[in-house]
């Protein structure tokens, strides 16, 4: 035993003595942060940003390489200094020249970039005496947020002796906390050796930068397995901070109903896995609002007439008759797509008597938000064909049951749907509608069904397909989710291939008329709360800046060190992401590719 304790003290003895010599720097070389050996002296306080040595990787991107560390790289010009200064989130002002009610929202904006410096500093950096002072102008006052919204800036960073001044012009609100959100990646944490902790700040940018795609999303499931609201407003969060402005809500399908509808309880209490994993009123009030201060919009979708069972089975015992057919049939394979089936019914008039009551509970909630999925794919004609109760209304109005007639039928559901949400519309405004491509949305089909001007189509075929080309020629409006590059679920099921962040990275959408923009799309039949994030990130962040910057030139070796410093971002704000790369690669720049 006493050999034992001597051997124990000695190792501590020498594993102290050794740490207390271990210094590790970082420097640029050719633009590219290396590692530097391991040394006998730290850096010190006067050397920050001031010699060629940088006391971490993350504060030598700020100042190594194209386009430091900015995530997504600005679309527009983009100078940044070779400089950093120690800076604290106490000494932030901001002086707003900002009319009427955009008003509030920068002064919100402000206080959540304040916040995020001071969750970065882990709410430890040493005080300085340095002044930050940031001026904000924003030209409107309006705070629509839609596909016509300007989301452009521009932002300047200057420093003198004892104070660094940026100044902010956006058009809009929302251009003006993306440029906030540029500002927070203009700076790092620092550890010295000696144990204080430093928030760093580039010394000089000048900054243009405006989104090239108008839409910008991530499709999240929470109706296959339930997620949380705490990590759907993580989600928001990295979806801010990428510049990303839509989260796509996946919320109902064939195998749960989770959303509260009070004028119908019976929705949830059906169809929710359980009364611990259902959307309360106050839930989807709090994501909207919580979503829509940093800059996002919440988009619901309601899948439909397809991708419909639980939730709807209360229909006939309640004298509503049949609200939906199919549901959990077998053998399912013969009537959906998984399991369990279910369909909406068409034929039924209290099916629209539901829906109304449902889309009026949630525009409540969604007010502002003139948008809405409506789902509208995978629908299987063998359902509706096997269910004599729609066969026979069919015949009623003599209609076949040839497949253009179940088109028919199919068709004139949406166009049903499109006319109650335009009935409940207090502000008269007219809805725009979402739906998936599909078998409606064939050039010998669509126009007779969806009018071009209020359905948007949104496609999910693979980077070969000439369905999008197609659909733009006719004159629809596009959001593109490329199947195989943009679908993140793939690779862990199935037949599906795994896509990288450089597949996701290098899928161009065509810069043409019509296209709104697109999202990258994570379903949830293998997902839950403990796997949600990783699969998520840091994959959708390279559709980001694809979204919004688009670059013509730039290469996934050239993005990947900023890539990885937006990575670790997320990681400081507890968004648990995958691995780009051993870290050893990140901290040698340049030597793995």
């Amino acid at each position: 035993m006493k050999f034992i304790l001597i051997t124990l003290v000695g190792f501590f003895i020498f594993g102290e003595t050794r740490h207390s010599r271990f210094y590790r720097t970082f420097q640029c070389v050719n633009q590219k942060c290396r590692r530097t050996p391991v040394s006998a002296s730290s850096i010190s306080f006067e050397e920050l940003g001031v010699t060629d040595q940088h006391p971490s990787l993350e504060a030598c991107v700020l100042v190594c390489g194209k386009g430091s560390a900015l995530w997504p790289i600005p679309s527009g010009t983009y100078v940044t200094g070779s400089r950093y200064r120690a800076v604290h989130p106490k000494k932030f002002s901001f002086n707003l020249d900002v009319p009427g009610a955009a008003n509030e929202f920068v002064f919100e904006a402000s206080n959540v970039f304040v916040q995020n410096l001071q969750q970065s500093c882990r709410h430890n950096c040493n005080m300085m005496t340095l002044k930050v002072e940031v001026n904000i102008k924003v030209f409107s006052s309006s705070l629509d947020h839609n596909w016509n919204t300007k989301e452009d800036y521009n932002l300047d960073v200057m420093a003198k002796e004892e104070q660094i001044t940026v100044n902010i012009a956006a058009s809009t609100a929302y251009g003006a906390r993306h440029a906030l959100e540029t500002l927070s990646q203009l700076t790092a944490t620092v550890n010295l050796n000696d144990g204080n902790r430093y928030l760093v700040m580039l010394d000089y940018a000048a900054i243009i930068d405006a989104p090239v795609f108008q839409h910008r999303g991530l499709l999240i499931d929470s109706a296959r397995n339930f997620i949380s609201v705490e990590n759907i407003l993580k989600i928001v969060d990295g979806l801010a901070s990428t510049k990303m402005n839509v989260l796509h809500w996946h919320a109902t399908d064939s195998q749960s109903f989770p959303l509260e509808i009070r004028s119908l309880p019976s929705m949830a209490i059906y169809g929710a896995y359980g009364p611990d994993k259902m959307y309360s009123v106050e839930d989807m009030t709090h994501v909207v609002n919580y979503a829509n201060s940093r800059g996002v919009r919440v988009i619901l979708e309601l899948d439909s007439p397809a991708h419909a069972g639980a939730g709807w089975e209360w229909g006939k015992s309640a004298g509503y008759g049949n609200l939906a057919v199919c549901v959990g049939k077998q053998p399912w394979r013969d009537y959906c797509i998984q399991p369990p089936c279910g369909q909406l019914n068409p034929v039924n008039p209290n099916t629209y008597r539901v829906l109304r009551s449902i889309y009026k509970d949630l525009l409540d909630i969604w007010k502002h938000e003139n948008v809405i999925h409506l789902g509208g794919d995978e629908l299987f004609i063998n359902c509706w064909n096997s269910t004599s109760e729609i066969t026979d209304v069919m015949a009623e109005r003599g209609m076949d049951r040839k497949v253009e007639d179940f088109l028919e039928l199919w068709g004139n559901f949406h166009i049903a749907q499109l006319k109650i949400i335009d009935d409940l519309r207090r502000d008269g405004e007219r809805s725009n509608i979402i739906i998936w491509s599909s078998r409606l949305t064939g050039l010998d089909t669509i126009e007779r069904y969806l009018d071009k001007s209020r359905f948007v189509v949104q496609t999910w075929v693979e980077s070969t397909s000439e369905m999008p080309f197609n659909l733009l020629n006719l004159g629809y409006k596009l959001i593109i989710s490329t199947k195989n590059a943009w679908y993140l679920d793939h690779g862990f099921w199935g037949r599906t291939k795994y896509h990288t962040w450089r597949d996701a990275y290098n899928n161009r959408l065509p810069r043409l008329d019509g296209v709104l923009g697109g999202e990258a799309c994570i379903w949830g039949e293998y997902i839950e709360d403990n796997s949600f994030d990783p699969r998520i990130w840091p994959r959708a962040a390279a559709v980001g800046e694809r979204l919004w910057s688009d670059p013509s030139r730039m290469t996934t070796a050239d993005a990947e060190p900023r890539l990885e410093a937006h990575r670790r971002r997320l990681e400081v704000h507890g968004i648990h992401t995958e691995a780009l790369a051993p870290e050893w690669c990140a901290q040698n720049e340049g030597q793995c590719l």
